[in-house]
């Protein structure tokens, strides 16, 4: 079967030749790798592209097969959109994608004219009332995405998806390891169909002993929960159990940290594996799971496990091996956020509280003794702080370099960002929920203007019409 025509990036003008054979050679032409300085006075390069013409995307040509469902898959798919690639994102009929009715809150889908993909009524909301819409919980990461529902227990529907894998530079999905099998989507068979391909998949905890376990962020973010069987018991990502107050109840963080967490790592293999099929022409299997991301964030926690032996333990707001590095009351118990991370940024905060003698201070000269004396140290700075306010503290302490701010709300975090130029907002068209801006800012190739995520099945009658076509003609227009 003659492979799908795929548009790739051009190659900078003077760029070396790719290798010709399917694997590297293991050698790079003389000069390759190396930065040459440009002469002194030379003007900088302009990444703009020429008036009047389109920037050019970093994925531009990129087709991503997004099989997966509820978030770090999704959100993964989403951040290749935003770098240019084309998203097509394939839901069961009728439902579509678990997150659709994880509300509320829900937002009115626009108006389409056409009944539900189903040809069913609306699910219900609790209660019975009909429910119109979707959650917003889905818009968070499916947006700049074509809509395709497929069942792939319909010899047809199944047939679609093959092809769409067998046209696709890349596929991401979150099934449990070995149940695509049986429709010939799992990677063997993909890549087998489409050398190319870079098949990314997500688990909650890998392929191997843990293959067979539901991967929801709250359950890896667990210490452990219930013993019932002696894996259950040792799950958890350890995130919870160093989340909290000292001696209270374990605490989930307030978002899906472990999904995100996955998603970045997903988005980064990704585009390792494309760029290695760029030199070598081939694909590859990209495996992520939630527990292994949520353990490598860890970071200084897991690095202070390994040296001592010791679990740590949950302590608030404060940080295990800096201090003052935690919320501290201000004027009527509002809190301000420090973050003294040497002891210059100490001196400073001593000298603006008009306590320069703290400094001097051995309980609290160093680092290491004001982790020591951490109880005396909060105890005379909260005594200090007392007589203004968060917002005051944070205009003096700025000002002479101290890392500080109040305690912001998501809309105050949005309201500081806008202020601070930032546009964290992005509008995606009438009646439809704005967008958070990607965070990503890339002069030479920016980020996507966004679109609004899609319906269920909303471009499904032009992607089927395509997928039955020949494979060389391209994808047809977003409309």
């Amino acid at each position: 079967m003659p492979q799908p025509h795929r548009p790739q990036p051009r190659p900078p003008a003077d760029a070396a030749p790719e290798p010709t054979g399917a694997e590297p050679t293991g050698t790079e032409p003389p000069g390759a790798g190396t930065y040459t300085a440009p002469p002194t006075g030379t003007a900088p390069p302009t990444d703009a592209a020429p008036p009047g013409a389109a920037p050019a995307r970093a994925l531009d040509g990129i087709l991503v097969a997004d099989f997966s469902r509820v978030l770090a898959g999704p959100l993964a798919a989403a951040t290749l959109a935003d770098l240019g690639a084309e998203v097509i994102k394939v839901e069961r009929p009728g439902t579509g994608d678990d997150t659709r009715a994880w509300g509320p809150p829900f937002v009115a889908d626009p108006p389409s004219g056409e009944e539900p993909p189903s040809g069913e009524e609306p699910a219900p909301h609790e209660g019975g009332a009909p429910r119109r819409g979707t959650a917003a919980y889905f818009d968070a990461a499916n947006r700049s995405k074509r809509g395709l529902a497929l069942d792939l227990g319909d010899p047809d529907d199944a047939a679609a998806a093959r092809e769409l894998a067998r046209r696709a530079d890349v596929l991401i999905e979150n099934f449990r390891p070995g149940s695509l099998a049986k429709y010939g989507l799992d990677h063997t068979a993909t890549r087998a169909a489409n050398p190319g391909l870079v098949h990314c998949t997500i688990t909650g905890f890998g392929s191997g002993a843990g293959a067979r376990l539901p991967g929801y962020d709250f359950v890896v973010q667990a210490d452990g929960g219930p013993p019932w069987t002696e894996l259950v018991g040792a799950l958890g990502g350890g995130l919870m159990s160093i989340t909290g107050e000292p001696g209270g109840t374990p605490l989930k963080a307030g978002v899906a940290l472990a999904d995100v967490l996955t998603a970045k790592d997903a988005t980064t293999g990704i585009l390792a594996a494309l760029r290695h099929r760029d030199r070598t022409g081939q694909g590859q299997l990209v495996e992520v799971n939630l527990l292994s991301s949520l353990l490598g964030s860890l970071v200084n926690q897991a690095s202070g496990h390994l040296a001592t032996g010791r679990d740590p333990g949950p302590m608030g707001n404060r940080h295990p091996s800096i201090a003052p590095y935690e919320t501290l009351a201000c004027r009527d118990g509002q809190l301000l956020a420090v973050a003294v991370g040497n002891d210059r940024q100490f001196r400073e905060l001593a000298r603006a509280l008009g306590a320069p003698e703290l400094a001097e201070d051995a309980r609290f000269a160093r680092n290491e003794d004001r982790v020591q004396n951490r109880t005396d140290l909060i105890k005379a700075l909260e005594r200090r702080l007392a007589s203004d306010t968060p917002h005051g503290w944070t205009e003096r302490l700025t000002a002479v370099s101290v890392p500080c701010g109040p305690v912001n709300t998501v809309s105050e975090a949005l309201e500081l960002a806008q202020r601070l130029g930032l546009d964290p907002v992005t509008p995606v068209g009438e009646g439809r929920i704005p967008q958070v801006t990607s965070p990503l800012r890339l002069s030479g190739t920016p980020v996507a203007q966004p679109f609004a995520p899609p319906r269920l099945d909303e471009h499904g009658t032009a992607l089927r019409t395509w997928l039955s076509g020949p494979a060389d003609h391209p994808l047809p227009p977003h409309v």
